[in-house]
Order: C-alpha cells, then sequence, then structure tokens
C-alpha cells in the first residue's frame, strides 16, 4: 500500500503493469472514490506473492518491484523525512545561504564584464579585418587578441562559479575554484617577474618607443597609443622628436607628402586654437633648425617622461593589482566554504536516510 495508508486507485481505463489500486472494489460494487490527493504508486511484492500482471522468467521467478509513489502527495500532518534518492534536499543554511548569494552576484558582475570585454575585442578584430584573416594562419599580433583570450578565460571561469553556486553544483564550483587557483599563480609569477626585472624593463622602454615608431602606419591601435602617450606626457620621439627618421612614411627621404613631418601628436599647440586637431600642425618639422622647431613641436623625447610616470604610479598600480587579488582569493575562500557546507549537507542526508537508492518514509506529525 502507499506510504501513510493513503488510497490510491487508477484512473478510468489506466492498465499500466505493476500498478494496482490499494482497495479493489467488489464485484457489482461501485468502485469507492478516494478522499484526499490521488496518487500512483509501485508496490513491491511481498515474499511468496506472484502477480498476474508480471511475466515470469524460466524459473518461474518474477522481478523484484520497490515501492516508489509518483509524486509528493501526503495525507494532512504528515512529512517526508529526507532521505537519499527521495524527497526534496534540506535547504543550506543561512550562513552558507549567505555565502551562496555572495557567490552568485559576484560571479554574475565579473561575467557581464568579461563577456563586455569579449565582445569589444571581437568587435576590434573585425573591424580592422584580423578575424577573417587569421583562419589558418597565424595568430595576428594584435592588441584586441589578448582582449579577446581575457575576456574568454574570465567569462568562462565566472559562468562556472554563478551557475555552480546558483544550482548547487559541486563539480561546476569546483572548476570555478580550480580557474581561480590558476589565475592567482599566473599573477603571482607574472608579479614576481616584474619586480625581479623592474629595472631592465625600464631601461627597454626606449627600444619598445622605438619600435613602435617604426610601425606607426601599420596599426590603428598602437597608432592611438602612441598618440596618446605624446599627448599625456608633451613628448615626442623615444630620445627626441629626431626618432621619427626611423619611420618610413615620416623620414625626410620619403617620396610622400609626410616626408620630413611629424605627428600631430608632437605638437605643441595641435589644434591651433580650433575644435579639432589638425593634422598638418607637424608638417615639414624635421626640416627646421632645433629652435624653429621648439616653437612648434615637442622636442624631448618620451623615454624620460615615460619611467617618471611609471615610478610616480608604481604604487597606484601595484594597490590595484593587489586589490584584484584580494577580491579573487575571496571569491575562493567563498567557493571553498560553498562547497564544504554543500559536502556536510550531503553526508548529513546519506547518514539519515533508509538507503541509497530508496524514497524516504512519511513520519506522522
Amino acid at each position: 500500500m502507499c506510504p501513510g495508508g493513503a488510497h490510491s486507485s487508477p484512473g478510468p481505463g489506466l492498465t499500466t503493469p505493476g500498478v494496482r489500486a490499494a482497495v479493489a472494489p467488489a464485484p457489482g460494487a461501485q468502485p469507492e472514490t478516494p478522499q484526499g490527493p490521488v496518487q500512483l504508486c509501485w508496490w513491491g511484492m511481498e515474499e511468496g506473492e506472484r502477480s498476474p500482471l508480471l511475466s515470469q522468467d524460466a524459473g518461474g521467478q518474477e522481478p523484484p518491484l520497490t515501492s516508489s509513489c509518483l509524486g509528493p502527495a501526503l495525507r494532512k500532518g504528515q512529512t517526508w523525512e529526507a532521505g537519499p534518492g527521495g524527497g526534496q534536499a534540506a535547504p543550506l543554511p543561512w550562513r552558507s545561504s549567505c555565502l551562496q548569494g555572495l557567490t552568485f552576484l559576484s560571479n554574475f558582475l565579473f561575467s557581464l564584464l568579461s563577456l563586455l570585454a569579449l565582445a569589444i575585442g571581437l568587435w576590434g578584430l573585425a573591424v580592422k579585418g584580423s578575424l577573417g584573416s587569421s583562419w589558418g594562419g597565424p595568430l595576428p599580433a594584435d592588441p584586441m587578441l589578448g582582449l579577446v583570450v581575457g575576456g574568454l578565460a574570465v567569462s568562462a571561469v565566472s559562468l562556472a562559479g554563478c551557475l555552480g553556486a546558483l544550482c548547487e553544483n559541486a563539480c561546476l564550483l569546483r572548476c570555478f575554484s580550480g580557474g581561480l587557483l590558476a589565475f592567482l599563480v599566473l599573477e603571482a609569477v607574472g608579479g614576481a617577474l616584474v619586480v625581479a626585472l623592474w629595472g631592465p624593463l625600464q631601461d627597454s622602454l626606449g627600444h619598445a618607443l622605438r619600435v613602435a615608431i617604426t610601425h606607426y602606419q601599420d596599426d590603428p591601435d598602437l597608432r592611438f597609443l602612441i598618440d596618446q602617450v605624446q599627448f599625456g606626457l608633451q613628448c615626442c620621439g623615444a630620445a627626441s622628436y629626431q626618432d621619427w627618421q626611423q619611420n618610413l612614411y615620416f623620414n625626410c627621404s620619403s617620396p610622400g607628402v609626410q616626408a620630413c613631418s611629424l605627428p600631430a601628436s608632437c605638437c605643441i599647440d595641435p589644434q591651433e586654437d580650433g575644435a579639432s586637431v589638425n593634422d598638418q600642425c607637424g608638417f615639414g618639422a624635421l626640416r627646421l633648425d632645433e629652435d624653429a622647431a621648439r616653437t612648434v613641436v615637442h622636442l624631448e623625447g618620451c623615454g624620460a617622461h615615460l619611467r617618471q610616470w611609471l615610478r610616480r604610479n608604481v604604487r597606484a598600480v601595484g594597490g590595484w593589482a593587489i586589490a584584484v587579488v584580494l577580491v579573487q582569493a575571496a571569491e575562493l575562500l567563498l567557493a571553498t566554504q560553498l562547497l564544504r557546507a554543500l559536502a556536510v549537507r550531503k553526508g548529513a542526508t546519506e547518514s539519515s536516510g533508509p538507503g541509497a537508492g530508496s524514497w524516504a518514509k512519511p513520519a506522522r506529525g
């Protein structure tokens, strides 16, 4: 019979092997209409009892049946006791629920930001044509590619944490914790390399600026970066404004219209009291002598200015890096605590259940 003694009967015309009513009506009598909720139950056969609805094997044995009710219908005053394989899982304690909510909200925010970065990177590659030309060939040396890879990695890890916290999935939470741990290890290695190679990195800024000046027209992102550095630091070139002679288009021997010229970002007054930047303010500046050129463009290089800027802002940059590491460490701690709470609940449920895969027994309130 059904758990708790509830009467159940199949609907009219319903014939299901292995399913029978708790009370069979007498011949010629009207079938009893059950009071309260109706359930369909699977009965386990008593020892020695046979069912005419089930086929027997060659040895005359019938396949064993286990009791299982389709649906959580119970009489008034009855509750299901939690057990493995049946009923609903017990809710997490309020402290663990708070951890679950914090993990979900933080990862949801990081997922949105990383997906936005991924979309911006893909848009940049598509606009410059690097996205279509890279199929089947080497990866393009494009700053947008780093944005795409970083956004993809962060979004994958954040979505795993978000879904793991929402669905209480231990596997996704473990993947999220592993991804965070990998990020922390990479950041620690990168920070150690920057601290160990801080002196050589500052010395290599001049060489990096010269290489960027040589490829100024090759990449719009690189051109934008150099212009912003020269605008912001009010400088021109790597060591001096004469470094632009190394550029193929600005070299005085070039046959183009930009020969012996400088970018507008080198000009002292690039807007010339106008609303927009005058791209021709540096035309012919490399033909002028130093005193005449001083009134038009900046003569100092950006290498020394960039090193001074890095020394002034190294604490701010380090503070932001430490803040990012602390946020990731807090995320890892939240995920670890949530995994521990899920493991404790699973262990308590398994220890209180009658057996794996069986339905819980109803307890009379």
